[in-house]
């Protein structure tokens, strides 16, 4: 088993596109922690631009140097019917009214003044961890309904079988927001179960055939004809040849996560007020981009593509790398 996986990372390092799709990766995984322990953007939330605060490459020199050398002065305001309920929910909000404000940003600003740098790396902690967690716990239930299903048939299978047509006649939207309904609740947890809890069919489907064909094979019938339990039979001398399988729907799966967030977001059952993710900031947005104001979405997207595109090619790198039977010249 050790000898399995020490021969992968071999294989894996030799690939360059795919040791660069997990330097991205990583990269991304050091921001999503550092953003969570308080170490990188923690600060998002400051009001430290004027609203829409264009990107310094779009302000111009007299901007750019304002931005660096004279910020403006953002007064508050004289009577305000709402202050002391602002100052109850928000009092950051108030006592930054009197603070000085800059008219550009390096990439610019939101409709509130919040820096879209720092909004997009704290978004990254919020879309980084439901796709990658949500796609765990789909994988996970997948693989092991799949393992059980295909290995032992019989009524485990009918009954598998059963909640798998279940699961597939109803639209995968209408599932999730069923599922949306039921748990009444926000935050990024409840969109993980809300994913993780619908998106197991596809692994399912796969891993079960996997374990059809692979549990006739002479490898596994050796291992029983030694004693080996059922157990061991299926993680251990199954799961290794089959691992790939896995790992390929586990990035696909999260790629289309962070994107169902998005969704989520859109349509109210995402992240609460107070919390900000790719899917947010994309919803925002659409605003924005109607009055000229495209950074917000630049940002954000151009975060999501780069993310996914690595995870994809990592994807393909990593099945290469655990699949015995592709050959490298």
């Amino acid at each position: 088993m050790k000898a399995l996986w020490l021969m992968a990372w071999r294989r894996l390092r030799a690939d360059r596109v795919g040791m660069a799709a997990l330097a991205v990766v990583a990269g991304f995984m050091v921001l999503a922690v550092l953003s969570a322990c308080g170490l990188v953007a923690a600060d998002w939330e400051q009001e430290v631009a004027v609203n829409y605060a264009p990107p310094q490459f779009m302000a111009g020199p007299v901007a750019v140097t304002a931005s660096t050398a004279a910020p403006v002065a953002v007064p508050p305001n004289e009577f305000d019917p709402l202050a002391a309920e602002i100052a109850a929910l928000r009092p950051d909000a108030v006592a930054g009214q009197g603070r000085m404000r800059k008219p550009a940003l390096l990439f610019g600003a939101d409709k509130w003044g919040h820096d879209v740098i720092k909004k997009t790396i704290k978004g990254a902690q919020t879309s980084v961890a439901v796709g990658l967690a949500s796609a765990l716990l789909a994988v996970a239930l997948g693989t092991l309904s799949g393992a059980l299903s295909g290995f032992y048939g019989g009524w485990i299978d009918d009954c598998f079988n059963w909640f798998y047509s279940v699961f597939t006649a109803i639209p995968s939207i209408l599932m999730i927001l069923a599922v949306a309904a039921v748990l009444q609740q926000k935050g990024a947890a409840t969109i993980v179960l809300i994913l993780g809890l619908t998106g197991w069919t596809g692994p399912y489907r796969l891993m079960r055939a996997e374990y059809l064909k692979h549990k006739t094979r002479d490898y596994v019938l050796a291992a029983q004809a030694i004693g080996a339990s059922n157990g061991r039979r299926m993680f251990v001398h199954i799961f290794p040849n089959v691992s790939h399988v896995a790992l390929v729907q586990l990035a696909i799966l999260a790629v289309g996560f962070i994107k169902a967030e998005v969704i989520l977001s859109f349509l109210g059952f995402g992240v609460p007020v107070g919390d900000v993710s790719w899917g947010s900031m994309l919803n925002e947005a659409q605003q924005e981009l109607l009055l000229g104001k495209w950074w917000q979405l630049a940002a954000a997207s151009g975060a999501m593509a780069l993310l996914v595109t690595a995870l994809s090619l990592l994807t393909d790198a990593m099945r290469d790398a655990l699949d015995p039977k592709v050959t490298r010249s």
